[in-house]
């Protein structure tokens, strides 16, 4: 992969990832960056926020509806709020012994696995509750 060199933009766009602990959308991210900075495109967040997540910088998670961006690097695992949308991190320790069973189980090279919890978060029932 090509050299890539740290712009002001790139800086800013992490620096927004790294306040926020919410697990935004890229979109999310691009409002934020805009407020600070209102020259910047969203092609110019977008592409970014990929070169800071291929780099390892942030992580990019995989869930319904968008991608979200998380400034946690270590391996974990989110639960996913299926009527809010929201994003958590999940309270389990990531299992590398899956990683090892998986490979030897398929000859695959195993590098990590992603877990994803659905259901519907605390704030979400207990509205659901009061609706009642």
């Amino acid at each position: 992969m090509k050299q890539q060199r740290n712009s002001k933009q790139r800086q800013l766009i992490l620096d927004t990832v790294m306040s926020r602990c919410d697990h935004p959308t890229a979109d999310q991210i691009y409002l934020d960056v805009r407020a600070k900075d209102d020259r910047i495109s969203r092609g110019t967040v977008y592409r970014n926020l990929g070169v800071l997540s291929e780099n390892g910088e942030i992580t990019n998670v995989k869930v319904p509806a968008a991608d979200r961006y998380d400034s946690r690097k270590d391996l974990h695992y989110h639960l996913f709020c299926t009527k809010c949308g929201k994003v958590f991190d999940a309270p389990l320790a990531y299992h590398s012994e899956y990683d090892a069973e998986i490979a030897k189980e398929t000859g695959f090279e195993i590098s990590r696995h992603r877990m994803i919890f659905e259901g519907v978060c605390p704030a979400c029932v207990k509205e659901d509750t009061n609706d009642k």
